[in-house]
């Protein structure tokens, strides 16, 4: 398991500010079971559905009072073409299989409709938990748990971010005092499994974030093992950027009767992006993208296949004065935190990263994205590019390629 190379610590909000703990509150809601599909050898096709897209203003969609309130905090007026889609379908208790470009808001899609649903079958008294949200990596929950956090501000609905990287204490502690939604990597919750710190046994509804993400990285058996710890009478959500064959076999084993939505080209990086390649040498790539990071461009984020070559090429930037940091999954919490504040705030200009360690950054002004090296697939590089033009926004993706490449 790699619960410590991919996942990172634990928050727990609640009401107001940053409050630890909470009183649990919820109802119950009726659903159907879940029975698991033969796996058949060839994929099944999936039909998107047709939906409307259009924005409409979220005052529009009958939500809470209180929800509307955090929604008008974080400056939210109208939906975006996956939350028009998505949240509709999700307030009807629907299973939805989700495909959308990467910086879409897809985040907002799933936690707007999840908020207003406990707020709305609040008052049955159990102290147990409700949603499970699975991500990936440490840096995903970390955006997803803030983002619940700000929409539910003004609402009783606490949450607890679980991830590895940190002690398991305070994790536990969250844990069974209880919380409305558990954001939480694959790895760091089996861990508390093992331990009997996670009472699954109340969860109604599942979201699977970036999921396609989760199988390339080899967490699928830990999220399979999770998933048989569920009740089978839930909901399900599952959204990926990207759509292949495994990941729509395994999202149609575990939804049930669910809603196939497609927001934008399948598979593709945001139409706003421009894809440009530069043949050079392996030998000369260093060289050459000092010279090009002298462009007075707005924040680069590098991608290098290895975390050792993360912090070869970070050396290398620094000592030619470019303003840079790496990040990879060997660096600390605190190492990985002051990294991305310090690339969100200015301080560095250039970010080099892992594709492990990028998962989950949520950072909307990111000019360029540079592949120091070709990444080993399509999807791959769909998500390293979708780090930039993320919600409408012009961005640019440059390529290095050798000639051994």
């Amino acid at each position: 398991m790699n619960s410590n190379t991919t996942d990172r610590g634990h928050t727990q909000r609640g009401r107001r500010g940053n409050t630890r703990g909470g009183p649990r509150r919820g109802g119950g809601r009726s659903s159907h079971a879940h029975t698991p599909k033969p796996t058949a050898s060839a994929v099944p096709a999936l039909e998107p559905i047709e939906c409307d897209t259009t924005p409409v203003a979220f005052t529009s969609l009958g939500l809470d009072a209180r929800l509307l309130e955090g929604i008008r905090d974080l400056g939210f007026k109208e939906t975006r073409p996956i939350q028009s889609a998505v949240i509709p379908l999700a307030l009807a208790q629907q299973d939805l299989i989700a495909c959308a470009e990467t910086g879409t808001g897809k985040t907002a899609a799933f936690v707007v409709p999840t908020v207003q649903w406990l707020l709305k079958t609040k008052g049955g008294g159990s102290d147990k938990s409700r949603v499970l949200v699975l991500a990936p990596t440490r840096e995903l929950a970390v955006q997803i748990e803030d983002e619940i956090h700000g929409l539910a501000y003004h609402t009783t609905v606490t949450s607890a971010a679980v991830y590895g990287g940190v002690e398991m204490g305070p994790q536990e502690r969250a844990l069974k005092a209880g919380v409305d939604i558990i954001v939480a990597t694959p790895g760091r919750l089996m861990d508390h499994m093992r331990q009997q710190n996670a009472d699954l046994s109340g969860i109604e509804l599942l979201v699977l974030d970036e999921a396609d993400r989760m199988m390339d990285m080899g967490f699928w058996p830990d999220v399979r093992r999770i998933i048989t710890a569920l009740p089978a009478r839930r909901h399900t959500l599952l959204f990926s950027a990207t759509m292949p064959g495994e990941v729509v076999r395994d999202a149609l084993e575990i939804t049930h009767d669910a809603k196939y939505v497609q927001v934008g080209r399948r598979s593709a990086p945001a139409g706003t992006i421009t894809h440009r390649v530069e043949h050079v040498s392996a030998h000369h790539k260093a060289e050459w993208l000092i010279d090009h990071l002298k462009r007075p461009e707005g924040p680069v984020l590098i991608f290098t296949r290895t975390k050792i070559g993360a912090d070869r090429l970070a050396r290398r930037l620094a000592a030619a004065g470019v303003r840079c940091t790496a990040l990879h999954a060997d660096r600390s919490q605190d190492q990985r935190r002051i990294a991305v504040e310090g690339f969100k705030g200015g301080k560095y200009k250039v970010l080099v990263a892992t594709d492990i360690a990028a998962r989950g950054l949520d950072i909307d002004a990111i000019h360029t994205v540079i592949n120091y090296e070709v990444p080993d697939s399509s999807d791959a590089y769909v998500h390293r590019v979708g780090r930039t033009g993320r919600a409408g926004a012009v961005g640019q993706a440059l390529t290095l390629v050798s000639p051994e490449e």
